[in-house]
């Protein structure tokens, strides 16, 4: 069977440094970071007290009015993933249900696609539940609190009467489908859905899952990519113990995550989603729509060494790319621009560049490289798909912004940073990829110039 060709029509993002992908790239080709000092929760008590935080994100803007009730259950990894999915479905030109009751469908009183043939695939994080919330329905059921040393938590409270102080529908909130199941409410989607919770590396499973669900037909339009918000304690505390964060740049943030460069000393957390449009071209072209780019290879691998270790050579990066690579049908020698992940750790930077130098061969080391954690640290399940919307109108206007902070590339890691100042690049061919801190799994993305 033939298999259908997809290009990407819609670009969605929300960042630390940009509401929307135009906002986001050009703050990058400008060289602006949304690395601060943590506002969210007070960071004190860490040795690493920075992150990137998205500024007036509001999820009422991205729904229609009949749906705002539904904000109540909605925890801030939903929020970024509505708010991310509303720009890209108004970026490609789509008149969905949420469009069309926002009245910004000009003029239509109904949506000009098919919800039957609309699907969506989500990558998601590990939801942190309100804290402040569930700490006060803990403190509630505790055996005689009158005596501070015999306090201790009860079951028989917590079902009496601990339970009773969070509402019926507070699991809601925190279940990592509940982006996907509300992003398909808002617009309608009723083909294939799916979620994917595999850390940093979902946004391209997502992104690769709904290229194969267009690909045989079982849908002609795809809402996919990931968001998450690390923004939180417990957010924070988990890279802290694992070693992965910078801890030299509390006072200095906008320094503190430098991919690939030799003086790098950690990630950052952060916040932030990305969603684009996927379309059958056909369907692309009967409409007249915009097309950023064509998706002509996935790939994915993982790491079967350790859970929380990179491989030193890159063994899972590497499988992912080629089999990416030989998905499109291209040779490593055709791709003009490599969007790598580069979250600033030592050893997973240096993994990363190894994997993709062996799958791209000896001219590897000259490949312009685009890397965006300098700007906005580790968005989690969000990460890849933002650095795959950047990738994808990097080749549409045939410009690369700059890595922040990456003024000297490790010899170890031996990649091309794109620095300094924007590089022009008519970029017929880009592979993007990504992997997972924790679980391993890794992929990577095929973009091609269309036309």
């Amino acid at each position: 069977m033939m298999k259908r060709r997809v290009v990407i029509t819609g670009l969605g993002v929300v960042s630390p440094v940009g509401l929307g992908v135009t906002a986001t790239f050009d703050a990058l080709v400008e060289k602006r970071c949304g690395v601060r000092r943590i506002a969210a929760f007070d960071p004190s008590r860490f040795s690493s007290q920075v992150g990137g935080e998205v500024a007036e994100l509001k999820a009422a803007d991205y729904v229609p009015k009949s749906y705002r009730k539904a904000i109540k259950v909605m925890a801030r990894d939903i929020e970024l993933a509505v708010g991310a999915a509303y720009f890209a479905v108004k970026d490609a030109g789509l008149k969905t249900k949420c469009i069309v009751e926002r009245g910004e469908a000009d003029g239509a009183t109904s949506p000009n696609v098919d919800p039957a043939r609309m699907g969506a695939n989500i990558g998601a994080g590990l939801i942190c539940a309100d804290l402040t919330e569930l700490a006060g329905a803990l403190a509630s059921a505790v055996d005689d609190p009158a005596v501070k040393m015999a306090r201790q938590f009860s079951l028989k409270l917590w079902g009496r009467e601990g339970m009773n102080n969070l509402t019926p529908l507070w699991l809601l909130k925190f279940l990592p489908n509940m982006l996907a199941c509300h992003v398909t409410i808002v617009h309608d989607c009723q083909a294939p859905s799916n979620t994917i919770t595999c850390g940093e590396a979902s946004s391209h499973l997502a992104i690769g899952e709904a290229f194969r669900t267009i690909q045989r037909g079982a849908a002609d339009l795809c809402i996919c990519g990931g968001a998450e918000s690390k923004l939180n304690p417990m957010g924070l505390m988990r890279p802290s113990l694992l070693g992965r964060l910078c801890t030299d740049s509390n006072e200095t943030p906008e320094r503190a995550c430098r991919p690939f460069d030799r003086t790098r000393k950690g990630t950052v957390i952060s916040e932030g989603g990305g969603l684009i449009i996927l379309e059958e071209l056909e369907h692309a072209k009967a409409r007249g729509a915009r097309i950023y780019a064509e998706v002509s290879g996935f790939g994915a691998s993982q790491n079967a060494s350790s859970w929380a270790q990179p491989q030193a050579d890159g063994r899972a990066i590497r499988l992912a790319a080629e089999k990416a690579l030989r998905d499109a049908q291209l040779g490593a020698d055709r791709i003009e621009l490599a969007n790598l992940a580069g979250v600033g750790t030592v050893d997973d930077d240096a993994a990363e560049a190894a994997g993709v130098r062996a799958a791209l061969g000896p001219n590897s080391g000259k490949l312009p490289v685009l890397a965006t954690k300098g700007a906005f640290g580790n968005n989690g399940a969000g990460s890849g798909a933002i650095d795959v919307a950047i990738t994808a109108l990097a080749i549409h206007r045939g410009i690369v912004p700059p890595s922040q902070n990456t003024n000297e590339v490790d010899p170890a890691c031996g990649v091309n940073v794109v620095r300094g100042d924007p590089r022009d690049l008519r970029v017929q061919a880009a592979i993007s990829t990504a992997t997972a801190l924790s679980g391993g799994q890794s992929a990577a993305l095929v973009l091609k110039r269309f036309g």
